[in-house]
């Protein structure tokens, strides 16, 4: 394998032009498995999606370690929930479904303001009820990994989880329409329960080494982000956030497509489009990380746990 490198600067040192600054420090955490990099194919919004990103990912070897869903468990029937659970099973996926109701889908104004309001949080008791409901049954259906956009939800679910109530080997994943964007905001997550923590896709590198310089837990990062997260395209920063935001999962986003939560019918078409062309974004950032010698240390295939991570005490709990 050749030794990495920065894009470009072969040349520009060529033509005498003053040498790159100094490069924030790298990470020397890792998955449990040894690995330093991961992937993530999002917004794959039921079976009939699923299988054309398999198909697609299959034509481009595009290695896949875990596939994830936005709409939320309510939006799927068991027997789909079942058949994802299953196709991601067979090619040791690990399969990320979202829990329950949001704010942003609720009858609550506030969402609608200029400020946002309570954003994709659960509102009140009875949505918080509902992502634990949506919880229990994913789990019971055989998902073994939950995407979260709330602290109270993240937090019970931990705890139930800590309980023996859900599977200890069940993980959670915060949502990317709450990422942190500072150190100690980064580490709160970690501690509610976050196994894997998406940030969001405008923090510099310097600014991902400081996150990682203050936790382990693993990284979710959009090299591309959809329109609605801002639409970054940060294909060929892919090396630098391997080397200082690892453990790290890559996830392969889309610009310029029309969002599509919660899917359905009558967004068949664009979902299994979108899916596709998501594949071939992977197959693109792949290729990078090849050429600039930079594609070693991706885990194995298979491997989903985030190691040991430090929690808040869940002491008495039920």
């Amino acid at each position: 394998m050749s030794v990495p490198r920065y894009p470009g600067e072969h040349l520009l040192d060529r033509l005498g032009m003053p040498a790159r600054s100094a490069a924030p420090a790298g990470s020397e955490a890792r998955f449990p498995d040894g690995g330093s990099w991961r992937t993530e194919l999002p917004s794959c919004e039921g079976p009939e999606v699923l299988a054309a990103a398999l198909e697609e990912a299959d034509r481009y070897e595009v290695p896949l370690h875990r596939i994830s869903q936005g709409s939320g468990v309510w939006m799927l029937t068991d027997a789909e929930i079942t058949e994802m659970v299953k196709a991601c099973e067979e090619r040791h996926i690990e399969l990320c479904l979202f829990v329950g109701p949001r704010g942003t889908w609720d009858i609550g104004a506030g969402v609608k303001a200029s400020s946002g309001g309570s954003g994709p949080r659960a509102r009140g008791r009875d949505q918080l009820a509902q992502c634990v409901e949506e919880a229990e049954r994913a789990v019971a259906l055989g998902v073994k990994c939950l995407l979260v956009a709330d602290e109270g939800v993240l937090w019970t679910l931990h705890r139930l989880r800590a309980a023996g109530v859900l599977p200890a080997d069940v993980t959670f994943k915060v949502s990317a329409l709450v990422g942190p964007v500072n150190p100690a905001a980064y580490a709160i997550w970690e501690k509610l329960g976050g196994d894997s923590i998406n940030v969001p896709s405008d923090l510099t590198i310097g600014q991902i080494a400081e996150l990682r310089a203050q936790s382990a837990a693993p990284m979710d990062f959009y090299v591309e982000a959809p329109d609605d997260l801002g639409g970054f395209v940060r294909l060929y920063d892919a090396a630098e956030l391997i080397r200082c935001g690892a453990p790290i999962y890559l996830k392969f986003g889309l610009r310029n497509a029309p969002g599509i939560y919660p899917v359905g019918r009558h967004l068949r078409d664009v979902a299994v489009n979108t899916a596709r062309e998501r594949v071939h974004r992977g197959r693109l950032t792949l290729d990078i990380l090849e050429r600039l010698g930079a594609d070693g240390g991706m885990s194995p295939l298979g491997s989903r746990l985030p190691g040991d991570l430090n929690r808040f005490p869940t002491d008495g709990d039920l």
